[in-house]
C-alpha cells in the first residue's frame, strides 16, 4: 500500500542523507521527493520557480539552501508605506502566492504519480511543517500568509506519517553553523507542535549514530506499512 512519510527537522538534522538512504533501501519501494521551502535544495521545480530564482540569482543573491525563515524575521510587519506603495507590496506578494501554490500542488501531483505506482514517497521536508508557524498559526499574519494558511490547512494534502528528527540547538549549530542557538530552539518547538495536529508522529533522535537513525526511520515506515 502506498502511503507518504514526511520526514521533518531543523537545518543539520540529517534529514536529506537519511531520505537518500531508505531510497537506495531496496527492501523498500521508496521514492524520494524534496518538499521545502527552500529553492536551490528542490530536485523538481516549475520553470517560473526556476526563472525567479535564476533572476534573484543573476542580481547577485546567495544560494537558496536553507529551511524556512526564523519565526520572528517571517511575521515582522513590513515597514510603513503609503497607498501607492502598499499596492505594489501586496500585488507582489499575490504573485508570490499564487506561484508557491502552484509549486506545492505540482510537486504533490509528482507524489501522486510515484504512489499509483506503488511507491512510498518520502518527503524531504514538508510545506505543511515548514510554513505551520508562520501562515497557519502566526498571529500577525498578512492576508497572503493567511490564505496560504487556510489552503495548507483545508485543501492541500497532509502526510500519512510525520518522523521528526530531533537534536538539541547546540548539536545544529555545531553541525551546519547557520542561524542562531535561540531560533534553531524555536524552530524545534514549532516542529514539535506539530505533534497536536499529526495523527501518526514521531520523534527519532537525530544525535545517534547516522545508521542508527536510518535504521530507526526505516523501521517507523515499516511499521506503519504493515498497519495499512
Amino acid at each position: 500500500m502506498s502511503f507518504t512519510v514526511a520526514l521533518i527537522g531543523c537545518d543539520g538534522a540529517g534529514k536529506t542523507t537519511v531520505a537518500r538512504a531508505l531510497e537506495r533501501d531496496a527492501s523498500l519501494p521508496i521514492r524520494y521527493l524534496y518538499m521545502g521551502v527552500s529553492a536551490d535544495s528542490a530536485d523538481r521545480q516549475l520553470p517560473t520557480t526556476r526563472l525567479i530564482h535564476a533572476l534573484k540569482r543573476k542580481r547577485g543573491a546567495p544560494p537558496d539552501t536553507r529551511g524556512p525563515r526564523d519565526r520572528d524575521e517571517a511575521l515582522a510587519p513590513p515597514p510603513p508605506a503609503g497607498l501607492a506603495k502598499r499596492v505594489r507590496r501586496n500585488a507582489r506578494s499575490l504573485l508570490r502566492l499564487s506561484n508557491r501554490v502552484a509549486e506545492e500542488w505540482y510537486r504533490q501531483i509528482l507524489a501522486y504519480a510515484s504512489m499509483a505506482r506503488g511507491a512510498i514517497v518520502v518527503f524531504d521536508r514538508h510545506f505543511y511543517a515548514d510554513y505551520h508557524a508562520y501562515d497557519l498559526s502566526g498571529a500577525e499574519r498578512t492576508l497572503s500568509r493567511r490564505l496560504h494558511g487556510w489552503l495548507l490547512k483545508h485543501a492541500y494534502p497532509k502526510p500519512d506519517l510525520v518522523i521528526y528528527l530531533d537534536a538539541p540547538a547546540e548539536v545544529l549549530f555545531a553541525r551546519k553553523g547557520e542561524r542562531t542557538s535561540a531560533s534553531l530552539t524555536r524552530r524545534r518547538e514549532d516542529y514539535l507542535s506539530l505533534k497536536a495536529v499529526a495523527p501518526h508522529f514521531h520523534v527519532v533522535s537525530a544525535t545517534q549514530p547516522l545508521d542508527d537513525v536510518i535504521d530507526e526511520v526505516g523501521g517507523l515506515i515499516r511499521d506503519f506499512r504493515s498497519t495499512r
